[in-house]
């Protein structure tokens, strides 16, 4: 509302605000200072003004939802990754520990077997590779499983609960893939071929 004091006008309650708002946006070459400019507002309220909008408290922003995340779904930013690829002995080629980024995954908490595929952390043009396998979201230590270097990449449509598919692809000629399966106490090779 304006007020008068002193033969000067002074902004006061919800007109101010909005000029302040208005002011802190700042204007582009395509704005006009009218319309920035807020009305003066009248006593009584329009059925719009009533109405409250998307901003209305306890109204979820535009894009956002409340749904917690789905604990059996692939989360490759797990901080259960990083965690277990930190408690990996170092690469053996370049004696550097392994970067907890995944370059390829389908980690899941609620699968028997699942895995990610980290590399060295190095700077070196071809650093090494290697699966980090997990039960129910749990790192499966190192000598639990079969030798598991070299791999870079998984295929997900040959993945299962309780199956993994690595893949080495050296880019020549077609890709290996090799199966693993948790069997009710640990991990086994159940299958060795061409992609």
């Amino acid at each position: 509302m304006w007020r008068r004091h002193c033969g000067v006008r002074r902004l006061t309650g919800l007109a101010a605000a909005a000029l302040v708002a208005a002011t802190a946006s700042g204007c582009g070459s395509g704005d006009s200072t009218v319309a920035k400019t807020p009305q003066a507002t009248t006593a009584h309220p329009t059925a719009a003004s009533r109405t409250p909008g998307p901003s209305a408290p306890g109204a979820a922003p535009p894009g956002t939802s409340s749904a917690a995340p789905d604990p059996c779904a692939v989360n490759l930013s797990s901080p259960s990754i990083a965690r277990a690829v930190s408690e990996l002995p170092r690469d053996p080629r370049s004696q550097q520990p392994w970067n907890p980024e995944p370059l390829a995954g389908d980690y899941n908490e609620c699968a028997q077997l699942s895995a990610v595929i980290v590399k060295a952390n190095t700077n070196a043009e071809n650093p090494n590779t290697r699966a980090v396998m997990f039960h129910l979201g749990k790192l499966i230590p190192p000598q639990g499983v079969p030798d598991i270097y070299g791999f870079n990449g998984i295929d997900t449509s040959q993945c299962t609960g309780d199956t993994v598919a690595l893949v080495y692809s050296g880019g020549i000629g077609l890709p290996s893939v090799v199966k693993f399966r948790w069997n009710g106490n640990g991990v086994e090779l159940i299958a060795n071929g061409v992609g």
